[in-house]
């Protein structure tokens, strides 16, 4: 009888992979034949919900289809019972970024105090919320900042992080026009500003859709303006 048992489990496992594999390789098939724009399949998993599949394109957009691939929904997937967001928490996986993963020679470095505690914060000059964040921020103090410039507002983000980037102090320039609106002057056309280029690509990469996003040492994420009182809260915690 237990040889018999186990017979039956391992066959029914194969029988669950067989479908599951059937499953991803009918909807990597029809898909693109069905929306020939749809960006390259990345990942195929199951969801909790009987029959509905999870498909990743574009590094972290989640769209969900059936079996066999002939539907496709684009939203939030939500637990009734427990109101949790799967669909955010899958993508606050796919994105989350190690601190010690952050391209810290692109951000402006910042030193409050002994500088033990760090912070990284992704800010375009025109930004309104980023300059009442910036004011807020001096209440905080032994903190190291990172500030990372991601001009994605408009051209003229892309003019003034430019001017910011390649004067002498970009900290103070920064400073200077986040709090005083005071024009950084005219950058030289031969400053390399790549490292601009790249806080967008990497922004774009790791899904930071907003400014200011701020990103602690124990990977946890911040979207939006927090008042210092929080900041303080999640260095402790992170720290």
């Amino acid at each position: 009888m237990t040889f018999v048992r186990h017979l039956l489990v391992a066959a029914c496992a194969l029988l669950t992979l067989s479908t599951a594999g059937a499953g991803e390789a009918e909807i990597r098939k029809n898909l693109p034949t069905h929306i020939p724009q749809l960006p390259p399949i990345e990942e195929v998993t199951k969801t909790p919900v009987p029959g509905l599949y999870e498909v990743r394109v574009g590094g972290s957009q989640l769209l969900y289809t059936d079996e066999q691939g002939n539907y496709l929904l684009q939203g939030s997937l939500i637990d009734a019972k427990t109101r949790r967001n799967l669909t955010e928490e899958r993508v606050e996986k796919l994105t989350a970024v190690a601190f010690d993963k952050l391209p810290l020679k692109d951000a402006i470095k910042i030193v409050r105090g002994n500088g033990k505690r760090k912070v990284a914060v992704f800010e375009d000059p025109n930004c309104g919320y980023c300059k009442r964040f910036e004011k807020d921020m001096k209440k905080v103090d032994n903190v190291t900042v990172y500030m990372f410039l991601y001009p994605v507002l408009g051209p003229d983000s892309t003019a003034k992080s430019r001017d910011i980037w390649c004067s002498k102090d970009p900290g103070k320039a920064w400073a200077d026009w986040m709090e005083g609106n005071v024009k950084p002057a005219a950058a030289a056309t031969s400053c390399n500003v790549t490292a601009l280029e790249r806080n967008v690509e990497f922004g774009r990469k790791y899904n930071i859709t907003g400014t200011p996003t701020l990103i602690f040492t124990d990977g946890s994420r911040v979207p939006g303006a927090i008042p210092a009182e929080q900041v303080e809260k999640q260095l402790a915690a992170a720290n």
